[in-house]
């Protein structure tokens, strides 16, 4: 659970994670890294080291450090490029956080990551105690997607989500995303004037979910879409997530002397270890699309019961994540199911004591079980 304040303050935090994109990390001009804006944060983050604050980097890079070295200038790439570059490029970007952090006296390490290793329960337990022992260490964890091994089906596709799923997996108090932008505004303040700048997002609604514009230029793959996304992630695990201007020297000093950002609040009570794996995972296996009633069964606690489902999409397996729909569309709520999906499908809209006669055997009355779900957004 968070131990900020309502109105949080990055100074109140104990732990926090911060993701950088490529475009802060690499001067595009030259495609090296950006030496003294580096040094900046190191500095940083040595003096919220100094009074006890464990600090989490997710930093972009690898691939915009290689790819006019490997001759790779074309805008769209194929993935075993992407993975060719990434091989090159994370030598040089560890290499360029080692220098920033140890000329601040800090060690620097390298964590790879992949959406694989967030979603299987041991890999996910592994990492995370990776990750406490090196901060309890003193360490400075520099985190990357592991672009080498990845495949498209098994990627972050952005270092802002992996960045919220870290600040899950260590239960971190704040997640920073240093960005092109100062916060949320209610339009693109580069197209719309009458923009607004919101300085806090007490809870994410549809509305707010809505305001995610394009990708910038350049060598972001994210934009605005995917830090509401993290939001979303992070503020569900009871971690407070800020979207701040990351371009100016001493980025996360100016966060704590007032610089504007946006603070999104987190949920009240957070979620258990286990709900927030479950709710992080970024790759539903399949879905089940339900009925009215179910979804608003659901957002008052209840488990999902076969008679309630309507549909069933995909090829998932017992215990796999999956998505639960309303009528709409919506995903209204994610967990482990406890069929495959072709079990699944022939009890669908059926009762419990029907099950043993359908499948030949007698299974959970629940296709997911309220343990195992948990809700994404209200029921309309």
């Amino acid at each position: 659970m968070s131990t900020l304040a309502a109105t949080p303050d990055l100074r109140a935090a104990r732990r926090i994670v911060v993701k950088i994109g490529s475009a802060l990390v690499v001067d595009e001009a030259t495609a090296a890294p950006r030496e003294t804006w580096l040094a900046g944060v190191a500095a940083d983050v040595a003096a919220m080291r100094a009074r006890g604050v464990e600090v989490i980097l997710v930093s972009s890079g690898a691939i915009a450090l290689a790819r006019r070295a490997l001759g790779l200038t074309r805008k769209k790439l194929r993935l075993e490029e992407k993975q060719a570059a990434a091989a090159v490029g994370q030598i040089r970007l560890a290499g360029a956080w080692a220098a920033a952090l140890s000329a601040e006296g800090l060690n620097a390490a390298q964590l790879l990551l992949t959406l694989e290793d967030s979603e299987d329960r041991r890999r996910y337990l592994n990492a995370r105690a990776t990750l406490n022992t090196l901060l309890a260490l003193g360490c400075i964890p520099v985190i990357n997607e592991n672009d080498t091994v990845a495949t498209a089906e098994i990627r972050f596709g952005d270092n802002d989500r992996l960045a919220a799923r870290v600040a899950e997996m260590v239960e971190a108090d704040a997640l920073v995303l240093l960005s092109d932008i100062d916060g949320l505004y209610t339009a693109d303040p580069r197209v719309d004037p009458a923009a607004a700048h919101l300085p806090v997002v007490p809870q994410l609604t549809e509305e707010i979910m809505a305001m995610g514009g394009e990708p910038p230029p350049g060598y972001s793959s994210g934009g605005m879409r995917t830090k509401l996304i993290a939001a979303r992630i992070a503020t569900g695990a009871g971690c407070a997530m800020a979207i701040a201007l990351g371009k100016r020297d001493r980025p996360l000093a100016a966060m704590e002397a007032g610089a504007r950002v946006t603070w999104f609040l987190p949920e009240g009570e957070g979620r258990s270890a286990r709900k927030r794996w479950i709710a992080g995972s970024l790759a539903p296996l399949g879905a089940l699309v339900v009925d009215d009633g179910a979804a608003r069964a659901l957002s008052r606690g209840s488990s999902l019961l076969p008679a309630g489902v309507r549909a069933v999409e995909g090829g998932f397996r017992r215990g796999d994540p999956v998505s639960v729909k309303d009528a709409a569309g919506r995903e209204v709520a994610r967990g482990l199911v406890a069929y495959d999906a072709g079990d699944a499908a022939r009890i669908a809209g059926h009762r419990s004591e029907e099950l043993e006669a359908i499948l030949g055997w007698r299974g959970r009355d629940e296709v997911i079980h309220r343990d195992d779900l948990v809700v994404l957004a209200p029921a309309g």
